[in-house]
């Protein structure tokens, strides 16, 4: 195997950031996430219920998508991960978990803007969301090998802003050549290239297609120039998998930190999905935005994500990770009281003009500050659970931390769900997530700075 110097091997890393970032910044956030509430709030309107309750029902349906998907993350997460550190080998687990991605963001092509497939749509988006954030913990546990421990922060956060730039040229791209707005024609006047009708939607059905695509190319330099030892260390089974992670949740009670963090970081990363799932499908619920808009507002809040996740990292190496998680926490707090109370109509109960663009400027600032601080946020937690494992168990450690981080990733879209259902407002659904943020940020004041080794 001819050796890759350190300098490829950290490019290719980031290069998996790079290709995957387009599944949670289209699919998710921007540009699916929001046609799905849009083609789902049409169908349960014709199905009889009122426009309000349609959009509540719109939220609740893809809150359940994602939380059984989470469910499915987090129990099967750490044993993936114990297996691939008892192997020694990760690459092939992140070509397996790659094909899963690639097929459930292909798939979505398929999705009736009539509403007739909206659960196989679902089970689709789900395949390959499955296998998005299998890799991520694969790729994660590599990390720790890429540099001495006072630059993994710098390392980390790097890679998270080559993976935001990564997603503002993806959605760039839909904007300018694919997604049709109500006149047929892009955002730029185009019609949707290589022929696709606007009246079936295939210009923003194209999505999934092109999130497929951008990852096959862009992964190549990662499984190229990230190389692992050449033999693997043993035979991985499923049963030595689980002894492991039954012993590491063992010793958790004498890892006062570690447990600390996996609970903090439970909860604090769970509002955070909460918020980045939502975010786009507020817009289109509360504020009436068209998906071109949101895709706009994506593109502002992912530049914005990348430009501070590069401060953050250097600001990590300064001051160390804890701190940063912290001050990010608290803005991120201060913006959902923000969007909670704020409607077309008012904002803190203060009512506006009729028309007033208020609530558009708002959100747009709202968007810069979730994607930067919520992407410096990803980039410190990751950086600090570093401080929690060595490069030997450090796929088995990413796996708990993925099971911490999923193991409750029901909470969030299920109490999203709950209070959207009970109050029968897609503006108040998101009050919980102010809750969780605080209760990890509770938890985080017992975690040690340094983390621990052991």
């Amino acid at each position: 195997m001819t050796q890759v110097s350190m300098r490829k091997r950290i490019w290719g890393w980031w290069a998996f950031d790079w290709a995957s970032q387009p599944y949670h910044t289209l699919l998710i956030t921007f540009i699916f996430g929001p046609f799905f509430a849009e083609v789902a709030t049409n169908t349960f309107i014709g199905q009889g219920l009122s426009e309000s309750a349609a959009k509540a029902q719109a939220q609740s349906t893809w809150s359940l998508c994602l939380t059984l998907a989470g469910l499915t993350i987090g129990i099967c997460a750490p044993f993936l991960g114990a297996l691939a550190d008892i192997s020694g080998r990760r690459k092939p687990w992140v070509f397996l978990f790659s094909l899963m991605y690639v097929c459930g963001a292909a798939g979505l092509w398929f999705m009736d803007p009539g509403g007739s497939n909206l659960h196989l749509m679902l089970l689709v988006f789900g395949l390959g969301f499955l296998g998005a954030e299998f890799a991520l913990i694969c790729v994660n546990g590599q990390l720790p090998s890429l540099g001495e421990r006072e630059n993994v922060g710098t390392l980390s956060g790097f890679g998270f802003a080559i993976g935001y730039l990564g997603g503002v040229c993806a959605l760039i791209l839909m904007l300018t050549l694919f997604v049709e707005q109500s006149t047929g024609r892009t955002i730029i006047g185009l019609e949707p290239i290589f022929g696709l009708d606007p009246a079936a939607r295939e210009g923003t059905r194209a999505v999934g297609p092109i999130t497929a695509l951008w990852f096959a190319v862009f992964i190549i330099p990662y499984f190229l120039w990230v190389q692992e030892a050449q033999q693997p260390k043993a035979r991985a089974t499923l049963r030595d998998a689980v002894g492991s992670v039954v012993r590491a949740v063992k010793n958790l009670r004498y890892r006062l930190s570690l447990s600390c963090y996996l609970g903090s970081s439970m909860l604090y990363r769970d509002a955070l999905n909460g918020l980045y799932t939502f975010g786009g499908i507020y817009a289109a619920l509360v504020l009436d935005w068209p998906i071109t808009l949101i895709g706009i507002f994506g593109i502002i809040s992912a530049i914005s994500a990348a430009f501070f996740c590069w401060a953050g990292g250097l600001a990590d190496r300064r001051f160390g990770p804890k701190p940063v998680i912290r001050v990010s926490i608290l803005v991120l707090v201060l913006v959902c009281i923000l969007v909670v109370s704020m409607s077309r109509e008012q904002i803190f109960g203060l009512p506006l003009p009729a028309g007033s663009t208020l609530p558009d400027y708002l959100f747009f600032l709202c968007g810069v500050l979730i994607g930067g601080f919520g992407g410096i946020l990803q980039a410190s937690s990751r950086s600090l659970m570093v401080r929690h494992t060595t490069a030997d168990t450090a796929t088995e450690a990413f796996g708990l931390y993925g099971l911490s981080g999923r193991a409750t990733a029901f909470l969030a879209p299920a109490l999203i769900g709950l209070a959207t259902t009970l109050s029968g407002s897609a503006r108040l659904g998101i009050t919980p997530v102010i809750f969780l943020f605080l209760a990890g940020l509770l938890i985080l004041r017992w975690v040690n700075s340094e983390g621990d080794q052991v």
